[in-house]
């Protein structure tokens, strides 16, 4: 008696959801997804294009103080590109590549995220393929030290490990979106991996292309995107639940100087909510240096309102 062969369920069939949301995802984003090496200078990375005229985001510390970068896509095709911008304050640079390019990684909205969310870090090292790690947003509005001694703020911390060559890389959302631009990884740390949020990195972005650099006002804090009680809410007349959290105040610094403290919250500049780190980072753009600044700031014995006054950050 003969026997039918049993039929294989078929690849798609034995993704699960959570392997399908992965690879969807990198099907969307990693075509954009490159190689970057300086030019006589050695040293390598990770980059994404973000526009079809060449525009490629990746790190600082990729990229160094080279003014020259090759970029491998991964069909192999490679290209001359050159620095327009570096950010070493955010670990974020912009480069212009040579002709047009069909794939495209565009920044996302990273204020939408949520802890537990899946997040995904693709790279490119080798120029040809992609790596891909997976895991999920483990916190938001982190703060980490910038090569040059400074603290990023609104920083994305996140278990998807960080290969070797992955720095600038994209950091993805299940959505397919790119929500940060990976950064570095604490070695001895469990994998504990970052990313600059992509509000961030977009905001620097449009800084270097207007200005070819980032100008900044500077009031000296380190902070973190909190939950902004429902009284304190209303005292300080915001409609938002979050705000910003003073994690520390730089000693003799505009802020200090003001009276601000730490643990000190600050829902609203110039009336302005603020409803993260994102918010205070591009508030505090260069229309705002040496110009008085009213920030409302909720303190266990109220709602106070501190004037402080930005000095331009020194590059």
């Amino acid at each position: 008696m003969a026997f039918a062969a049993e039929k294989l369920p078929s690849d798609d069939s034995l993704l699960d959801a959570y392997s399908a949301s992965v690879a969807d995802a990198v099907d969307r984003i990693g075509p954009a997804v490159c190689r970057i090496e300086r030019i006589g200078a050695g040293g390598h990375g990770s980059g994404f294009v973000i526009a079809q005229d060449g525009l490629v985001v990746t790190n600082f510390h990729v990229v160094g103080d080279a003014r020259a970068v090759r970029v491998t896509m991964p069909d192999g095709a490679s290209r001359e590109g050159h620095v327009l911008g570096r950010d070493p304050d955010t670990d974020i640079a912009l480069v212009r590549a040579d002709g047009n390019f069909a794939d495209v990684a565009p920044l996302g909205d990273s204020k939408r995220l949520r802890r537990g969310q899946i997040a995904i870090a693709i790279g490119n090292p080798l120029g040809f393929e992609w790596t891909v790690t997976a895991g999920v947003v483990s916190a938001l509005g982190r703060s980490m030290r910038a090569s040059t001694g400074r603290l990023i703020d609104d920083v994305i911390q996140t278990d998807a490990a960080l290969n070797p060559g992955n720095s600038g890389g994209p950091l993805v959302s299940s959505a397919g979106e790119v929500i940060g631009v990976n950064t570095a990884m604490i070695h001895g740390a469990q994998g504990i991996a970052f990313a600059v949020a992509s509000n961030t990195a977009n905001f620097v972005i449009s800084e270097i292309i207007r200005f070819g650099r980032v100008r900044r006002a500077f009031i000296g804090v380190s902070a973190d995107t909190t939950n902004l009680p429902r009284r304190a809410a209303l005292l300080s007349q915001v409609t938002t639940n979050t705000a910003v959290r003073l994690r520390g105040v730089e000693n003799n610094g505009p802020a200090a100087k003001a009276g601000l403290k730490e643990g000190d919250i600050i829902a609203a500049i110039d009336g302005r909510p603020v409803t993260g780190v994102d918010d205070l980072v591009r508030m505090l753009d260069a229309e705002r240096i040496g110009r008085e600044t009213l920030c409302t700031v909720v303190r266990r014995t109220g709602i106070s309102q501190v004037m402080v006054t930005p000095v331009a950050r020194a590059n």
